[in-house]
């Protein structure tokens, strides 16, 4: 049996390394990644298998990822590696296309089971999560909740919570400052926000950045 080709996205050098290290005695990793930008080009190119990405990632967050690369990149499976234990959240990643999720404090004793279910086209997510079976959590999950943004809103908000500027912002998605301010004036409108510092709040609350 061929040894499956891995792709691994943290913005932790250290812990890309620590797995990479792990993985290597019997998968074949094919990159690294530190940010979520750079994760959807890479699995266009390299097509791996599998996908291991954490959750809070720069630039774009690995919710938004997962959902493009498996738009994109159909035959690459997604196995979230976080520390983020809200089931919300592990909920919403199975809504975005992940075919795993489980926790880096655990990730020495289940890494390599749930890469055999993931590959074996099941879904695995870690017991500390799920409570139960996980065709019941998975179930609850693909009913999914709207958040009322499209995509480019969604990347345009995170650069802006992470504290980019608008030139920067435009420069990072490839598109002009005018439209960056487009996008946040628009989610400003729609979302009946009256400050920046509201937008903030609401990235925080969407998971695409953390707690200041």
């Amino acid at each position: 049996m061929p040894r499956p080709t891995i792709l691994l996205a943290d913005d932790h050098t250290m812990l890309l390394e620590a797995f990479q290290k792990l993985l290597e005695p019997t998968c074949d990793v094919v990159g690294t990644c530190t940010d979520g930008q750079s994760l959807v080009h890479r699995a266009e190119q390299l097509k791996p298998d599998l996908i291991l990405v954490d959750v809070a990632m720069p630039h774009l967050s690995g919710l938004d990822a997962c959902e493009r690369i498996r738009q994109r990149v159909p035959r690459s499976k997604v196995i979230f590696l976080t520390m983020d234990e809200d089931p919300d959240t592990a909920a919403e990643a199975i809504r975005r296309g992940a075919s795993g999720y489980l926790l880096k404090v655990s990730a020495a004793s289940e890494l390599f089971d749930a890469i055999r279910e993931v590959l074996s086209g099941k879904t695995y997510v870690t017991p500390a999560i799920a409570k139960g079976p996980v065709g019941v959590f998975v179930s609850k999950a693909e009913k999914g909740k709207d958040t009322g943004l499209t995509p480019r809103q969604r990347e345009v908000l995170q650069l802006l919570a992470e504290g980019k500027s608008m030139k920067e912002a435009a420069d990072i998605l490839n598109i002009t400052p005018r439209t960056i301010a487009f996008h946040k004036y628009s989610m400003m409108e729609e979302l009946g926000f009256k400050t920046t510092a509201d937008l903030i709040r609401h990235a925080v609350t969407l998971g695409l950045v953390k707690g200041r």
